[in-house]
């Protein structure tokens, strides 16, 4: 197959490349954009490690294929902190909530919980639970995770931040 140029914002830049039809979406972004925070676990769309945002939306990267994001939005784990490097509520909520541990599932974590409480940003205990159960942690045992969830809605909340950076 002949290889397919195409153009595709991640994290607020501008890229062009030419890929193979059939390079995945997280490996364009570990190989070609450098940006390894979109984690590969299962490569079956199981684990939600490689979560990233398409046009807003929480997809799992492994299992859409680069050409597929041409002329789209793409926000992966790195670009959810503000540009001065200033956590998200998210992130900031995993930090102060051991929300993490070994830290393989978390970039999936930290990007589906940002549009998970952009969506719903008042979530009581089960639907945080019902939010992340696309996500898989052999570490944590989520407790820690909804706590963070919690604690990052209610941030939210309060001041008036947004999930998203």
């Amino acid at each position: 197959m002949t290889d397919v140029d195409i153009e595709v914002t991640v994290n607020g830049v501008l890229r062009r490349h030419r890929v193979a039809p059939r390079l995945t979406l997280a490996d364009y972004l570990r190989v070609d954009c450098g940006l390894t925070g979109t984690h590969l676990g299962c490569e079956h769309g199981v684990c939600g490690a490689c979560t990233v945002l398409l046009d807003g939306e929480a997809v799992r990267a492994c299992l859409v294929f680069a050409v597929q994001a041409n002329g789209a939005e793409v926000t992966t784990v790195e670009g959810i902190a503000a540009p001065d490097g200033t956590l998200s509520p998210v992130q900031a909520a995993f930090r102060e909530n051991h929300g993490l541990q070994c830290g393989f599932c978390t970039p999936g974590f930290i990007v589906s919980c940002t549009a998970f409480l952009r969506d719903n940003p008042n979530p009581n205990e089960a639907e945080i639970r019902e939010g992340i159960s696309g996500n898989l942690c052999r570490c944590t045992g989520y407790q820690g995770i909804v706590a963070a969830v919690a604690a990052a809605a209610e941030t939210i909340n309060e001041t008036g931040a947004h999930a998203e950076a």
